[in-house]
């Protein structure tokens, strides 16, 4: 075999093994951003101390601010039922999420019911925590008058979280992220339990 016949064939092989192996995982895929996803009780001082966050102006149920984390969103569509996949954070958010608001027991009860159905074939959808929802925060408005990228639906203007505030200095009551426009920014903030706000769960990919 001539020298140009085996540069040839290593050639081909060469080529063939690029497209006929599966792409392997880089280290640069893996998540950025990891951020807490247990529920905990967390008073206003807490809540201003959270990362990734930019505060704009602090008021007293928490603050007007937006996320400093660099997204890599992906929409999706995993058995007709539309997901929103941020890399940067290895999350799996609802699109949409509920199309009506609710109060805090009735979210938690949303949620449980999607599961039930096996949303996009997954049971193990739940209220965001409080650093997970901020992360949706933009520094200007993308989604309408929504402080959120346009790659959500745009009829959650607020959501809840599964954190909770009661401390002692405030009355008992659950955090909620809000997009709708306020200093230039979207808000932290805490509410009653009987306040209402929509749903938008969300999923741990690891």
């Amino acid at each position: 075999m001539t020298n140009m016949r085996k540069y040839l064939l290593l050639h081909v092989l060469i080529v063939s093994s690029v497209f006929l192996c599966p792409p392997i995982m880089l280290a640069g895929e893996e998540p950025q951003i990891t951020l807490n996803s247990s529920y905990r009780d967390l008073s206003v001082y807490h809540i201003r101390s959270i990362p990734n966050v930019t505060i704009h102006k602090r008021h007293n149920y928490g603050f007007f601010g937006y996320s400093t984390i660099k997204h890599s969103y992906e929409n999706k569509s995993i058995s007709g039922d539309n997901v929103v996949i941020n890399h940067a954070t290895g999350l799996m958010w609802y699109q949409s999420g509920s199309e009506k608001d609710m109060v805090w027991s009735e979210a938690r009860q949303w949620v449980k019911d999607l599961n039930s159905r096996g949303y996009a074939g997954y049971s193990d959808w739940r209220l965001p925590t409080v650093e997970e929802a901020a992360s949706l925060l933009e520094s200007s408005k993308k989604a309408g008058d929504l402080y959120i990228d346009n790659v959500f639906d745009v009829t959650q203007s607020s959501i809840w979280t599964g954190d909770e505030n009661d401390s002692a200095s405030y009355i008992e009551g659950v955090w909620s992220i809000r997009f709708v426009g306020g200093y230039g920014c979207g808000s932290v903030c805490w509410c009653y339990e009987n306040a209402v706000n929509y749903v938008r769960p969300v999923r741990s990919m690891k």
